[in-house]
């Protein structure tokens, strides 16, 4: 029993976790910045958004599993289903049951937003199967890292200040901000299939790092974080925030000393490397909602 609940655990993914509460961190912040903070909307946000993110994990782990895309001993964190520790079909099931649990709890934010947010949903709850499944799966077609940026930066930041402001008034710190999360994001991803990229070579699946390799990606981690921290503080700095876009000069070495060891590590020796990515990214963005409400 212990065994198992571990493995569904990891299924979860824990250590990616942050990347889902980062984008709405962000929003709740850009809503503080108009005075618009609202709680309870920001809060189902919060919920939804996990909760849309382990099921997108679960089904990457069950599509792969189908499509014979993950082997046992692979280098990334242990797989329960390619192990034999989760049957297949528990998965498949957990998958719908999580992603149906998700929409339940975002059809509240209609009170909020309109009813146009179904629509949103809808598109939110097709990307979280559509990275990893159907007959175009984002993942295995180098797209991933857009779709990342998407739907982890750009949708999760800008909604989250839409509802609890009800328009987007936050536009102006929502939209730039958003961006930059998304990008932050995107990478953690980057050190996942960077980890991964022999195994994934040897299997058919073209992640961005098996198409433009190993060298271009940890430049475009880099670079990426460069670009992403560029954004935050000129959108600080063009707010107003003028002494708050100096700590940003942090985060830019801290993303230097990330890319340091993603340049020198391989194999499993990147798992650390992948949870302080996602743990430096919500960091980032309780700095930017602290910030913000501060105004």
């Amino acid at each position: 029993m212990a065994s198992t609940i571990k493995s569904w655990i990891e299924a979860m993914r824990l250590r990616t976790l942050p990347v889902s509460i980062a984008g709405v961190l962000v929003g709740t912040g850009c809503a503080g910045a108009i005075d618009g903070f609202s709680p309870l909307p920001a809060l189902v946000c919060l919920v939804f958004a996990v909760l849309a993110q382990i099921a997108s994990n679960f089904a990457n782990e069950y599509f792969d599993f189908r499509n014979g895309l993950d082997r046992k001993g692979r280098e990334g964190f242990r797989r329960g289903v390619t192990e034999g520790d989760i049957s297949p079909l528990a998965m498949k099931r957990a998958t719908y049951l999580t992603l149906l649990l998700a929409c339940a709890v975002g059809l509240s934010l209609i009170f909020y937003g309109g009813w146009w947010l179904i629509v949103a949903g809808i598109l939110i709850a097709l990307f979280a199967l559509a990275y990893s499944a159907g007959p175009y799966p984002l993942s295995h077609h180098g797209l991933g890292d857009i779709a990342v940026i998407i739907f982890f930066g750009i949708v999760p930041v800008t909604l989250t200040a839409y509802v609890q402001t009800a328009s987007f008034a936050a536009l102006p710190y929502s939209l730039p901000l958003s961006i930059a999360t998304g990008i932050l994001a995107a990478l953690v991803l980057v050190v996942n299939n960077y980890r991964d990229c022999d195994d994934d070579r040897l299997v058919g699946k073209r992640t961005s790092v098996v198409i433009l390799g190993r060298k271009f990606m940890s430049g475009a981690y880099l670079s990426g974080a460069f670009i992403a921290l560029t954004i935050a503080a000129l959108t600080l700095i063009f707010t107003g925030h003028y002494i708050a876009a100096f700590p940003i000069i942090i985060f830019y070495n801290l993303y230097f000393l990330l890319w340091k060891q993603l340049t020198t590590l391989s194999g499993k020796s990147l798992n650390p490397l992948l949870g302080k990515t996602a743990m430096l990214l919500l960091a980032f963005a309780a700095y930017i909602s602290i910030t913000l409400f501060l105004h």
